[in-house]
């Protein structure tokens, strides 16, 4: 830890004592940081350091914004708010990582932008919560609804969702899309830290996950 001009400046070690994440959490917020918002790094000594203040209001932000209960939907709302992807992440209850993979391969339903943010290495799209709603209650949608209830009694729509498969297989090949060339071990650690679970589960999942790009 750094003190400069009576400020707390933390390095990556620092900031896993600080918040009980692993490196490939903290790495991989720090490359997501133009869709997250991550906190500029500062560099000392060579090495990248953070505000500590700055970084921790941020990271209780984060971290209060994860879905904690997948495939619920969030119905609260101004609907025709205008949402990045981090907000659409939560609105569907699913991982931000789902968002970003939708980019290349979106599902059936998935809406068109309402605005388009130009960033010096990629584009931010917005939708509303009202697009989203309407993306979860599609007969093509895998995401849950609010309370957990069925998206309907269609029976061909049931029995395709209990054809789905395993969903730590879904939630890793979705991490492959975004970070391609990670390790199968590297993978798993960051989606155990994020999701809970174990690593070998994790490393599984990641494994029959790459099959499938194959």
């Amino acid at each position: 830890m750094q003190s400069l001009s009576g400020l707390q400046f933390a390095d990556r070690t620092d900031l896993i004592a600080h918040s009980g994440y692993g490196e490939s959490s903290l790495r991989a917020w720090w490359g997501d940081r133009e869709e997250n918002g991550h906190p500029p790094a500062r560099t000392i000594d060579g090495v990248m350091h953070w505000d500590l203040a700055v970084w921790s209001e941020w990271f209780t932000e984060v971290t209060r914004q994860e879905p904690r209960d997948l495939g619920r939907i969030d119905r609260s709302g101004d609907p025709d708010e205008e949402l990045p992807p981090v907000k659409q992440a939560r609105v569907l209850g699913v991982d931000t990582s789902r968002i970003t993979a939708y980019r290349k391969n979106p599902p059936p339903g998935w809406p068109e932008p309402v605005r388009v943010e130009k960033l010096p290495t990629r584009d931010r799209e917005y939708r509303t919560r009202r697009q989203l709603w309407e993306f979860a209650d599609g007969e093509g949608s895998r995401v849950g609804t609010a309370g957990g209830r069925p998206t309907g009694p269609d029976p061909k729509v049931r029995a395709a969702k209990e054809a789905q498969p395993d969903p730590r297989v879904v939630t890793a090949f979705d991490a492959l899309a975004v970070r391609p060339g990670w390790k199968a071990g590297e993978l798993a650690l960051a989606l155990a830290e994020r999701h809970g679970g174990s690593v070998p589960v994790w490393r599984r999942a990641v494994t029959a996950a790459r099959k499938q790009t194959r």
